[in-house]
């Protein structure tokens, strides 16, 4: 028995051909401000090439099924000074973070005040 659902609109051969699309980066396919595959741009993509139509959530499941996953970076960014991000945490943190709530006394109930 079959999982409830729709089929997924992309078949495997399709799949394959989207998988080398990729393999190529965005600046191939027409996004040279950067290196960086978006859900949005794929969505783009597949529209662009497939004539097929997808939401965003759509592409970021299907791309979990082809075996893609979020990137985060694997080293932090050159220019980042730890001084500074050390220094900030510190002293502008310190002054701008939310306090808190303020201890006393409080109420059970949703509709009456103490």
């Amino acid at each position: 028995m079959r999982p409830p659902g729709y089929d997924c609109r992309l078949g495997p051969h399709l799949q394959a051909r989207l998988a080398v699309w990729l393999e190529e980066g965005p600046a191939a396919h027409g996004w040279a401000d950067d290196q960086v595959w978006t859900a949005s741009r794929v969505r783009t993509l597949i529209g662009r090439k497939f004539h097929i139509s997808y939401s965003v959530s759509g592409v970021t499941r299907l791309l979990h099924r082809m075996g893609y996953s979020v990137q985060m970076p694997a080293r932090p960014a050159a220019e980042r000074d730890e001084e500074a991000v050390a220094a900030w945490r510190e002293v502008t943190w310190q002054e701008v973070k939310a306090a808190g709530r303020q201890p006393g006394r409080g109420s059970a109930s949703r509709t009456k005040r103490a």
